[in-house]
């Protein structure tokens, strides 16, 4: 492998005692050396995954080294008194993680220049068993505190770390963990990064009631508050939070990305850094080798020719938000916000509301990383009949909101929900990302308030789907996926939901007819069924494909057709326990309908990278035409 191109060799293995809570000279001067080595190392192996097209979360794990530089060295310094493990509650900080195994000598350094990408175990959320020297799972935003109150009651009278956030803190699940740290006299200490930037926006501008040291002190934390950057002063607070019994926040207030230009305090440093601006950076701090390499990276590309689709692609997620806008175009001012309300978690660039929100800010509200507070909320908006509440997120997050669906359907809340990131394609966050259950929406029972769950095939379909369910009564579910799609051919080479084309909820429908079997499938899944389909008609085994973007209701027409065909092979991208698949063979057997039967979906945790997750669970149209032919 190529040899990493910035000296990790550098790094200087201190050992710090914090029961000496002021630096010598020595230890400062040194502490500053591994800051910077550390930060630029960040820069550059984030920036490679900006490079690769695989994305890579710079602005996180580049705030908070100068206070795990400081946990290194008090793990060194006295191991006994601490459970050595940097617990972080944002995912996104996972190259922390990375840096630190290479550190500890558990991942060679040259593994690092594959960051993000497909098979190189490196994925966007550390995994613990996946990735060597990682010793936790993240999970999703917000959700470590909790799991590290337990690290801490296995532990009594070690001191335990958890590394968080100003956007982590607002999860709900932080402010029980608070409660159960602070009654409990647990020995956790918080060290938040609070750097007013979550995804799309400012903290203090979209909760401007908000702040991580009130919230936290009236939780019963003692605060110890100061600037994240004051590296003397920094050191110090970690040593009083370590010498001072029970549950203690160390708040490190600092500007996003702090030194570099062209990102400092802004949004854009939450995410991944440009190549541009990490070649203009390290150019300033010397580090060539570095630069070389970023300029000679190739983004790898995916070469398959898929067929009977088109070679237009279109992101759903983002069409949702315009086919919206398109509805609310045709009400009067007054009318959209008497009968429309629309709620954003801090997602609104990644679910397709900021179109929204650009058009119609009278209607829309940007709030905070608190999911199920803000469905309700929505939820709660459209109780009334002839009103709309808007909600949209990932996909990951509707299994945090399922008691709030329920209560939202005993409530007969109209609801119109948009959970993007469905399934796996192009999810470098990989497995704490996938969005797999999304089946368990439908939660309800069959006499209560209506449920349904459409998953469209390509953007034409989404803007038909919006359009014809926009004013239901009920909840609606609509997914989409990360990745973009092409749009669906029929069999003459025309668009299937082009011209003409009306979305019927509830129905399935025929995309191509086969007398030997159907595939059934829908959403990112379809196109790459049809490419399945089309292959096997030309070696002469006529298989036919169903589009099902109604998920959850049996159209008993078309399930009576393809249930007497010689096999029916559901293809989908969610967990093959809790899928469509896991329902339809009972469809068909209730019905007495009993052609061989096969379900294929995800069934494993990921491989990282983007459109590589296909094939790794074998959905791709290599692994459907495999099991195809084992079913003929």
């Amino acid at each position: 492998m190529t040899k990493f191109p910035i000296d990790l060799g550098a790094y200087k293995y201190l050992s710090l005692n914090p029961a000496n809570p002021s630096l010598t000279a020595e230890q400062r001067d040194a502490l500053k050396a591994n800051i910077q080595l550390c930060r630029d190392a960040i820069v550059f192996f984030t920036a490679t995954g900006a490079a690769r097209g695989v994305g890579g979360h710079t602005g996180g794990p580049y705030d908070t080294v100068p206070e795990v530089m400081i946990l290194d060295a008090f793990f060194r310094g006295v191991s006994e008194q601490f459970v050595p493990i940097f617990f972080d509650e944002a995912g996104h900080r996972v190259a922390t993680q990375y840096l630190m195994s290479t550190l500890h000598g558990d991942l060679p350094a040259e593994r690092l220049l594959q960051y993000r990408a497909a098979h190189s175990h490196l994925p966007g959320h550390p995994e613990l068993g996946f990735t060597p020297g990682v010793k936790f799972s993240s999970g999703r935003l917000g959700h470590v505190w909790p799991y590290v109150n337990g690290v801490a009651m296995a532990n009594p009278g070690k001191v335990v770390f958890c590394l968080g956030s100003d956007g982590s803190q607002q999860e709900g699940n932080d402010a029980e963990a608070a409660r159960l740290a602070v009654a409990q006299h647990l020995n956790v200490k918080l060290i938040i990064d609070d750097n007013d930037v979550t995804i799309a926006g400012h903290p203090s501008k979209y909760l401007p009631g908000f702040t991580v040291a009130k919230t936290l002190e009236g939780h019963g934390l003692k605060i110890l508050q100061g600037d994240g950057e004051d590296l003397d002063d920094l050191y110090s607070r970690l040593c009083e939070a370590v010498n001072t019994p029970g549950a203690i926040a160390v708040i490190n207030k600092r500007p996003m990305c702090p030194g570099i230009e062209g990102l400092e305090g802004s949004t854009h440093g939450h995410d991944v850094i440009s190549v541009d601006l990490a070649i203009k950076y390290l150019e300033s701090r010397g580090q060539t080798a570095a630069v070389e390499y970023l300029k000679n990276i190739e983004q790898p590309k995916q070469t398959y020719t898929f067929i009977g689709s088109s070679d237009k692609w279109g992101a759903n997620r983002n069409v949702f938000g315009e086919a919206v806008v398109n509805v609310l175009s045709r009400m009067s001012e007054a009318e959209r916000k008497e009968k429309v309300l629309v709620i954003d978690s801090d997602l609104e660039g990644s679910c397709g509301l900021k179109k929204i929100h650009d058009t119609y800010p009278e209607v829309f509200i940007p709030s905070g990383i608190m999911e199920r507070g803000n469905f309700s909320a929505a939820s709660g908006f459209g109780m009334v009949k002839g009103k709309q509440g808007i909600f949209a997120t990932f996909s990951a997050f509707l299994e945090m909101c399922i008691s709030e669906i329920t209560m939202a359907r005993l409530n007969q809340s109209n609801v119109l929900c948009h959970f993007s990131h469905a399934g796996i394609d192009d999810m470098a966050d990989n497995t704490c990302h996938f969005g797999l259950n999304n089946m368990f929406a439908d939660n309800g029972l069959d006499d209560r308030h209506d449920t349904r769950l459409y998953f469209p095939a390509d953007v034409n379909q989404m803007t038909a789907c919006v359009e014809a369910v926009f004013f239901d009564p009920g909840l609606r579910f609509i997914f989409s996926t990360r990745s973009k799609v092409p749009n669906i051919l029929d069999s003459n080479g025309n668009e299937f939901f082009g011209s003409g084309y009306k979305f019927v909820p509830d129905k399935d429908e025929v995309i191509r007819e086969g007398t030997q079997g159907y595939i059934v499938s829908y959403g990112d899944a379809l196109y790459r069924s049809l490419d399945a389909v089309e292959r096997l008609k030309q070696e002469g085994l006529d298989v036919g494909l169903i589009n099902k973007p109604t998920l959850n209701v049996v159209d008993e027409e078309a399930i009576a057709k393809i249930g007497k065909a010689p096999f029916v092979l559901v293809v989908e991208a969610f967990n093959r326990r809790t899928g469509l698949g896991s329902r339809f063979g009972s469809w068909l057997l209730e019905r007495g309908l009993t052609p061989k039967y096969a379900h294929l979906g995800t069934y494993r945790e990921g491989s990282g990278g983007l459109w590589e997750q296909y094939p790794h669970q074998g959905i791709d149209p290599v692994g459907i035409i495999k099991k195809v032919k084992e079913l003929l």
